[in-house]
């Protein structure tokens, strides 16, 4: 669809901007059933969609990219890091299956978009980001708009122990493998969602499900393209530091 354009958003155009919403959850919903062969999920559910209803994303993209907040595309925040193309935000909470019970973590915090649909459909969500400037820019975003969100800093491939074990974990930056950290904090019968995979090689949005022996039964769902998870001095076993409550794909 067409970006909004500067006098509209000089205007603050109010329905104009609920158009554009309604009309990005349309795409996605087309595009889900689009690539539903390949991702095993040609519908989202009612809950997803309502929670992406609830969640303007202008809220969340720069000031300077605002009438592209509905396209449906991933935008830059700075630092190297994106918002994630609405349509593989909604696939991936699909396929997390979240309940209203469940405690999920998320790793890659950025803009805090994500969180905030998560925040909708679960009990409790924590969310880990590896720049403190996101981290604190969305920690104040989230809260300012009511958005119940932990937000901590430190290294994703560590985790959130503290919060353990999760109910679902999504990873929305790309990791070469899937870290133990995480398969050690998440349930049995929990959900992972990941793209794995090098920029140079190709990455695949995974789907993993926990077993009680600790394995992990996975499904390739989609190939992608995403930011890469960004690693720290942090040791892989430091847990990220507490804080207070608040695809990339081309």
């Amino acid at each position: 669809m067409k970006p909004w354009s500067e006098r509209d958003v000089a205007s603050g155009d109010r329905r104009r901007q609920l158009v554009a919403h309604r009309h990005l959850i349309a795409t996605i919903v087309a595009e889900a059933r689009m690539c539903g062969d390949a991702t095993g999920r040609p519908e989202l559910s009612g809950r997803v969609l309502a929670a992406f209803d609830d969640v303007p994303r202008h809220l969340f993209v720069p000031d300077t990219l605002v009438m592209y907040a509905y396209a449906d595309e991933a935008l830059p925040i700075g630092h190297g890091q994106t918002i994630s193309q609405p349509f593989i935000v909604a696939l991936m909470t699909e396929l997390a299956d979240v309940l209203p019970g469940d405690v999920v973590l998320e790793i890659g915090t950025g803009s805090g978009y994500q969180a905030a649909i998560l925040s909708r459909l679960a009990r409790e969500v924590h969310s880990v980001e590896v720049i403190p400037a996101l981290a604190e820019t969305a920690r104040q975003r989230l809260a300012a708009h009511g958005f119940g969100v932990a937000v901590h800093v430190g290294d994703g491939r560590a985790g959130y122990a503290a919060a353990g074990p999760y109910d679902a974990i999504l990873v929305t930056a790309a990791s070469d493998d899937i870290p133990p950290a995480l398969v050690d904090q998440l349930r049995v019968g929990g959900r992972l969602v990941i793209p794995v995979g090098a920029p140079q090689r190709g990455q695949q949005l995974i789907r993993a499900v926990k077993h009680a022996d600790g394995s992990l039964s996975r499904r390739i769902c989609l190939d992608v393209r995403f930011v890469p998870l960004v690693r720290t001095a942090l040791s892989a076993t430091s847990a990220p530091e507490p804080s207070s409550t608040a695809a990339d794909r081309a």
